[in-house]
């Protein structure tokens, strides 16, 4: 009987590794797991698991361990990983499964010329500069990039936000931080305040929420620039910049002085929402930044009495524009309430309810995001994820 016909042609008693009978042997079980991740398909892994995994070791003694070094985050895709495996060995393997992911040391997928062009407190400490744009204000784009640095968080990553919107800061409100203040060790350098494990700096943190800053276009960039360089950044894999609408003087500066890797476009199916989206894409093109994909934010509601699906802002229009401007559609966010308590109150239900309906399209967001970064980019220095089946 072939390997597979003895999990699949019926149905065995649960026993040890190295039970006899129809238990699989530790050279099939390992044969197994291997042709389980090669068949592991998913819209991140179109060759499956192995044609993107770096390296794999399989330790079978107390219990069975498997040891994959991947190139990008994908906490939420290994626990469904985990899951097949679990369900496919169990009818001959008795063991509870736990799934772990984490980062190891820092990786890099920019490319070099991004690479090279970090200064100040971002050499070396920074792997990924990742652009939140929209183009247009009002479309939920600050509100995105704060979820979307927790879904990368719970995806396993080390993530900061700098809120690059001068004139508007609105990310210390919506981490409920309005009232924190940076620190400085050496009065030099601004230490980021934390966000639940997030790292922050916005120009909000250092102004009066009711002031008004009336600044011309090279005083805001100076200040962008300070705010960037002039903070002790920790380690990360990901540096979220919060974009202000347009394409001024700080996309400019962000082009021109900051090795960005990518950019990510936030914008609603409205059609007056594209018009100026997809000048936010034209803008990237022109200075070289790669647009890993589209947000469509906002694109539906769904009644919590009857479950009707209502396209309040029109249907599609996100899908629509990455089809003809060759990009991705990361994914698509419904118009919830709780997304928005959340981000009135610096709440955040990703972080409470890691595996709820909410946490679950931002994290998906998030390991596209990754994951078409690495595709996108020459090299990756990879993670380590560890599948430890316990007999």
């Amino acid at each position: 009987m072939t390997m597979f016909g003895k999990i699949f042609s019926k149905k065995t008693p649960k026993t040890d590794i190295k039970s006899n009978g129809e238990a699989l042997n530790a050279s099939e079980i390992e044969q197994f797991i291997k042709d389980t991740l090669s068949h592991y398909i998913s819209d991140n892994f179109p060759q499956g698991v192995l044609a993107v995994c770096q390296q794999l070791s399989i330790t079978q003694k107390k219990k069975i361990t498997i040891k994959l070094l991947m190139p990008f985050v994908c906490q939420g895709e290994l626990d469904l990983l985990a899951q097949t495996l679990s369900e496919n060995l169990a009818r001959t393997v008795n063991f509870e499964i736990d799934l772990a992911i984490k980062p190891v040391r820092q990786f890099s997928l920019g490319n070099d010329k991004n690479k090279a062009g970090q200064e100040g407190m971002l050499q070396g400490k920074v792997a990924n500069i990742i652009a939140i744009a929209s183009g247009k204000g009002g479309v939920g784009k600050s509100t995105t990039t704060v979820n979307l640095a927790y879904a990368l968080m719970c995806e396993g990553a080390r993530v900061g936000i700098l809120d690059a919107d001068i004139y508007g800061p609105s990310i210390p409100s919506m981490l409920g931080l309005k009232n924190e203040k940076p620190s400085s060790s050496d009065g030099k350098l601004m230490t980021p305040v934390d966000a639940k494990g997030l790292s922050a700096m916005s120009i909000g943190f250092l102004v009066d929420e009711a002031d008004a800053t009336v600044w011309r276009g090279p005083m805001a960039s100076s200040a962008f620039n300070q705010l960037l360089n002039e903070t002790d950044w920790p380690e990360l894999d990901y540096l979220l910049i919060d974009m202000p609408p347009g394409t001024g003087d700080i996309q400019l500066t962000l082009a021109q002085k900051v090795p960005v890797a990518a950019a990510v476009i936030v914008t609603t199916p409205q059609d007056i929402a594209l018009i100026d989206a997809v000048k936010g894409i034209a803008m990237f093109d022109k200075v070289k930044v790669p647009v890993l994909g589209i947000v469509e934010n906002m694109s539906y509601h769904l009644c919590e009495n009857c479950g009707h699906k209502s396209h309040i802002f029109g249907e599609a229009g996100g899908e629509h524009m990455a089809e003809d401007h060759e990009t991705k559609l990361l994914g698509q966010l419904p118009l919830d309430i709780t997304i928005r308590q959340d981000a009135d109150f610096g709440e955040s239900d990703i972080i409470e309810n890691s595996a709820g309906e909410i946490a679950n399209h931002y994290r998906k967001i998030a390991r596209n995001v990754s994951a078409q970064l690495f595709l996108q980019c020459d090299t990756a220095s990879p993670l380590t994820a560890t599948v430890a089946h316990k007999a």
